[in-house]
């Protein structure tokens, strides 16, 4: 139970930080940061592999890589999403 949390909160922590690298808005606040944060884990480690500490099963550096990598794709997708709503 102690792992999933600290998982949870590590995630939360590495989508905050890639949304700051970026400086996009990553929609959906706290719950928008934790996906950004598991799903940037698994993009980091896929690209990068797993190298640097590892807290929680994340390799930090690559996590939060991959966070700001997915943020900045996820703020492309929602900006052309605006766009065309304004058309």
């Amino acid at each position: 139970m102690m792992s999933v949390l600290i998982s949870i909160i590590m995630a939360i922590i590495i989508g905050f930080i890639g949304d700051a690298l970026v400086r996009s808005d990553m929609p959906g606040g706290v719950i928008g940061s934790m996906i950004a944060g598991f799903v940037g884990a698994w993009i980091g480690n896929l690209l990068l592999g797993s190298w640097g500490p590892t807290i929680g099963g994340f390799a930090i550096f690559p996590a939060i890589i991959g966070a700001a990598l997915f943020v900045f794709l996820v703020g492309l997708v929602f900006r052309g999403i605006g766009r065309n709503r304004a058309a």
